[in-house]
């Protein structure tokens, strides 16, 4: 049965083009907002989220007083003598980032954020990598060999006294 009708002012050889209409989008992915960011542009990033039960909205006081701010923040970072320590002792036992990482269970990006200097420090997985591989990466003596532990150690820690 064909669809064709005097009625319906389609001829047989045009064209039906069935589109749905298009909605307008924000971009929100991460480059288009440290795009927004470095233009310094003034738009404010807000996280949407499930707000179907709540009752008030966003207090846009305190986004306006982080806009005020002027004073720089810095955090800390792993120091270049525990990243360089981290990076030799590796290299001595002939692993490589993937294989540390492994060994300390974390992502490879973590050791490589170590080993750059860029990583803020977790004590954690500092105690993880000094185990791994057996140097010291806190405190002063920053690259020398990890003690032994166990009765051993203490007993050799007391003939030294």
């Amino acid at each position: 049965m064909n669809s064709f009708t005097p009625e319906s002012n389609i001829g047989w050889d045009d064209q039906i083009v069935v589109r749905a209409r298009t909605q307008v989008r924000l971009d929100t992915s991460s480059s288009a907002v440290n795009s927004a960011m470095r233009r310094s542009s003034g738009a404010l990033v807000v996280e949407k989220k499930a707000t179907a039960n709540r009752a008030h909205t966003g207090d846009h006081r305190h986004a306006a007083k982080v806009d005020r701010e002027t004073e720089t923040f810095h955090t800390k970072t792993v120091s270049l003598d525990a990243a360089r320590a981290i990076m030799q002792a590796r290299q001595a036992k002939g692993w490589t980032q993937k294989e540390l990482a492994t060994k300390v269970n974390e992502k490879s990006t973590v050791i490589t954020d170590y080993e750059q200097g860029k990583a803020i420090p977790n004590q954690q997985v500092l105690s993880r990598l000094e185990r791994a591989l057996g140097v010291k990466l806190r405190g002063k003596d920053i690259g020398q060999p990890l003690a032994p532990r166990g009765k051993a150690a203490t007993a050799a820690a007391a003939d030294k006294k």
